[in-house]
């Protein structure tokens, strides 16, 4: 019988509430449950419809038997969910590499940060938009005093701390650029290096329009030059991260001036997939990809086996026409083997 190529990267959503923050730009959205009901993919903190916990688990067991070998476990904020250790554990237990998006606060819970480090975990993207605190904390406003800008610093120390000198887990910093803080392009890398971590990603904000911070926060053709120079001096400062190939800057300059484009082979579908808190699958995170996906390809992983979803990937997945802003931060998320594969870190070529 011949092996399933372990090639697929599931970018998993695990629960729709979030008890970190209240990020103003979040992907998540604060709509009702009727609105969100009637837009496909649209994810709202409010969702009543979250899997049951068995639901989540039993297809959790089913990964390792798939062409799955990542799973980017996401949110809201996965660390606050209280079974998410026993998630991790059957992951890891199926051979399974994972990467934990957080927003960093819970690593400072007692034993958090040693227990996450001994289950294995491979890595940990942790959300820090500006070296200023301020700023930081008025566009992520925590839920609970301490839990800004100084509570995930300090849980990025507390896992690095538990990490000792092993190579992993991979501790990097992601970064939501807006035209409020384009010098944290650089900025927020530096603070990584100088906190001891591996990796760093400035990604540009999605919003769609019509949102009521699109015209405050939306990157457009006017804040190019500037983004374009930030870019150029974060490359040119050799810091001692992984950071995203220098062709990445291009693809966000594209996404900016053009509200759509096309990808030749895009990787959504065949080697990438999106699980939402629900249960339903998506070939990608791309609002404008899962509004034009027909009804009669809704998929979901509710009683579903990984195997049957995700099938044989062929690594060169289908022509796409909608490219967008909503895509750019895929291409980090997709180069992810240069991350957990690199010893010695350094700015791509």
């Amino acid at each position: 019988m011949t092996a399933i190529p372990k090639t697929v990267s599931l970018l998993w959503a695990l629960r729709s509430y979030c008890g970190s923050h209240m990020c103003k730009p979040c992907y998540f959205t604060w709509l009702d449950e009727q609105r969100v009901d009637k837009t496909p993919g649209l994810l709202s903190h409010f969702s009543p419809h979250d899997l049951p916990t068995e639901q989540v688990m039993a297809f959790a067991r089913t990964l390792a038997g798939s062409a799955v070998r990542r799973v980017f476990l996401a949110g809201g904020e996965p660390l606050m969910w209280r079974p998410i250790l026993d998630l991790i554990e059957i992951l890891k237990g199926g051979g399974l590499e994972v990467v934990v998006c957080t927003s960093g606060v819970a690593l400072s819970q007692p034993d958090m940060a040693r227990r996450l480090v001994e289950l294995g975990v491979d890595s940990f993207s942790v959300s820090l938009d500006s070296t200023d605190p301020d700023y930081n904390d008025t566009w992520r406003p925590p839920r609970k005093d301490g839990d800004g800008w100084e509570g995930v610093v300090s849980g990025i120390k507390a896992l690095l701390a538990a990490r000792g000198p092993a190579a992993r887990p991979g501790v990097g910093l992601y970064t939501v650029i807006t035209k409020l803080n384009l010098p944290d392009v650089l900025g927020v890398p530096q603070l990584a290096a100088d906190l001891g971590c591996d990796y760093a990603v400035p990604q540009p904000v999605s919003l769609p329009q019509g949102h009521s911070l699109y015209d405050t926060l939306v990157l457009t053709d006017a804040e190019l030059p500037l983004l374009e120079e930030q870019f150029d001096r974060l490359y040119a400062a050799d810091l001692p991260l992984q950071l995203p190939p220098r062709t990445y800057p291009g693809q966000v300059a594209s996404a900016i001036h053009h509200l759509t484009g096309a990808v030749e082979g895009c990787f959504g579908g065949d080697t990438l997939y999106f699980a939402e808190p629900d249960g339903s699958l998506w070939d990608c995170p791309s609002s404008l990809k899962m509004a034009a996906t027909p009804t009669e390809r809704h998929r979901t992983i509710k009683g579903a086996d990984a195997a049957e979803l995700f099938g044989k990937p062929s690594g060169c997945g289908s022509d796409c026409a909608l490219f967008s802003v909503d895509c750019v931060n895929m291409w980090p998320l997709m180069d992810f083997d240069r991350v957990l594969g690199t010893t010695t870190f350094g700015s791509p070529a």
